[in-house]
């Protein structure tokens, strides 16, 4: 996969879609930054961070994909992949559902993804280095750069939604003393439960992941 990269962008998912858009990239195609001012992130929030910190984006035809791989499942799975990378690093991140990356209580990083025409479009950003107020930033070093080659090089051979969800399963235990938004509700996980898709089942109701 091509790796684009760039000293400062306002959003790396904005960039790429752009350059989708106008033909100027193809997929498979990620594109990274060492500095983003006006990063996406999950509701509408922005995801601002600085030198030292992960911004990438990346653009992956669906039939790249594993043929078991729902597109709702698609934030979990992308996620789960660069948490295994993080772990055999040494850190010990976690996923809470369905794609913020987390160290002990506290976010340090979250997956975004976006269809357009037949690919995902995937953004992920990770606080390395240093990480805003409430937040906290991850427990190895790491260089952002080395990062995405690392997560780029797993896309030559991706193991099927069934692994990386047989390994979820027993993670999303921590997610339980948490809450997530569907649509302005705070929903609580506590009695949630995981389907074979990644949705919840919650109080009657269930809950995909949007992003």
């Amino acid at each position: 996969m091509e790796i684009l990269w760039f000293d400062s962008l306002e959003s790396t998912q904005s960039y790429l879609l752009e350059a989708l858009k106008q033909k100027k990239v193809s997929a498979p195609v990620c594109i990274g930054a060492t500095v983003q001012s006006q990063g996406k992130g999950s509701r509408g929030n922005q995801w601002i961070g600085m030198e030292g910190n992960l911004f990438i984006s990346l653009a992956i035809d669906r039939t790249m994909l594993p043929d078991d791989l729902k597109l709702e499942s698609s934030s979990i799975y992308f996620a789960f992949l660069m948490k295994e990378i993080l772990n055999e690093l040494g850190s010990r991140v976690w996923l809470k559902w369905p794609n913020d990356f987390y160290l002990d209580d506290k976010k340090i990083g979250g997956v975004i993804t976006n269809l357009y025409n037949d690919l995902l479009v995937c953004g992920i950003g990770i606080n390395l280095m240093s990480a805003p107020e409430t937040f906290s930033r991850i427990d190895i070093e790491a260089v952002p750069y080395d990062l995405t080659k690392s997560y780029c090089a797993l896309f030559k051979n991706l193991p099927s939604w069934k692994q990386i969800f047989s390994k979820f399963q027993l993670e999303f235990e921590n997610s339980r003393i948490y809450f997530t938004h569907n649509n302005n509700d705070k929903v609580a996980l506590e009695d949630a439960v995981l389907l074979e898709d990644g949705s919840l089942e919650c109080n009657g109701q269930r809950i995909f992941s949007l992003r």
